[in-house]
């Protein structure tokens, strides 16, 4: 069983910058493909940033909105996936969840919006406000 606390969230003027941590204990991260996935009030999930598994080579994705302005990465040795969030826009107010799962690909986790039971492992989230 993994348990996945998310941090660093907070309140930040547009053009700031937040990085937020997912941390995990049980298990390790690297055999999972893991995602940020984010929702704002009144509107669907959607998969912000994903990374893959090691076996996968990490490989990383973005929805094509926060390409360029956030990037994902792990820390092997802290077993924490990080999402460096730059140059923020009101729009990216939101509720961002970490979600790790052991089949669903990088790509699904950015284009579906899927039912949280749907991962394995589903974190509680941590809120971002960008807001002047």
């Amino acid at each position: 069983q993994v348990q996945l606390v998310e941090s660093g969230g907070g309140l930040v003027q547009p053009g700031g910058s937040l990085r937020l941590s997912c941390a995990a204990s049980g298990d390790t991260l690297d055999t999972y493909t893991i995602g940020w996935i984010r929702q704002a009030p009144g509107k669907r999930r959607e998969g912000v940033a994903c990374i893959s598994s090691i076996s996968s080579e990490g490989k990383t994705d973005y929805r094509n909105s926060v390409k360029g302005r956030f990037t994902i990465s792990r820390d092997h040795a802290k077993n924490t996936v990080y999402l460096q969030m730059n140059n923020l826009k009101p729009e990216d107010t939101a509720m961002y969840h970490c979600a790790v799962d052991g089949h669903l690909t990088c790509h699904t986790m950015i284009v579906a919006t899927l039912p949280t039971y749907d991962y394995h492992y589903w974190g509680q989230g941590t809120q971002v406000n960008v807001s002047s």
